[in-house]
């Protein structure tokens, strides 16, 4: 019988910026272009904590991060930065990560909309969880990677 493997989600620390950047640049250029490294480590150093960032471990090693964050109104709740390393795809770990978000923004009282944008390589992940296209921008994040704007009713 095979041991389950440790899943931990805790909140994103500075010192897991190398990681998390780590993470980033395996899944260039399928789920995120090189062009937006700069974005990314602007979002860790400034950003992480109003952002609510998450890690995810497996057996002690930061493998995914993510994060949402409320808009001003309390209305909305938008999720952002979200990776998993591609090499970890397909073992649950980017639905932890989801699952996780999901029930932080719906203990948040007054959201009624969770917005994302993506790409066309995991826009069916987050279908599979109830979210709806609202637009597509071709390239919309470099050549050959599509923007899938997506949201989810409360």
């Amino acid at each position: 019988m095979q041991a389950a493997v440790e899943r931990v989600i805790r909140p994103y620390r500075t010192e897991d910026s190398g990681a998390c950047l780590a993470v980033f640049d395996r899944n260039v250029p399928t789920f995120f272009s090189a062009s937006e490294r700069p974005d990314f480590v602007r979002f860790l150093l400034h950003h992480a904590a109003q952002w609510h960032y998450c890690v995810v471990e497996r057996c002690g090693e930061v493998v995914g991060c993510a994060g949402h964050l409320i808009s001003p109104d309390g209305r909305t709740a938008s999720l952002g930065w979200g990776m998993v390393d591609p090499a970890l795809h397909g073992q649950g770990l980017g639905t932890k990560l989801l699952l996780a978000r999901l029930d932080a923004v719906r203990l948040t009282p007054g959201v009624e909309r969770i917005v994302l944008d993506t790409s066309q390589h995991t826009q069916g992940f987050y279908a599979r969880f109830g979210f709806e296209v609202t637009a597509v921008t071709p390239d919309g994040y470099g050549a050959g990677l599509d923007r899938w704007d997506m949201a989810l009713e409360l």
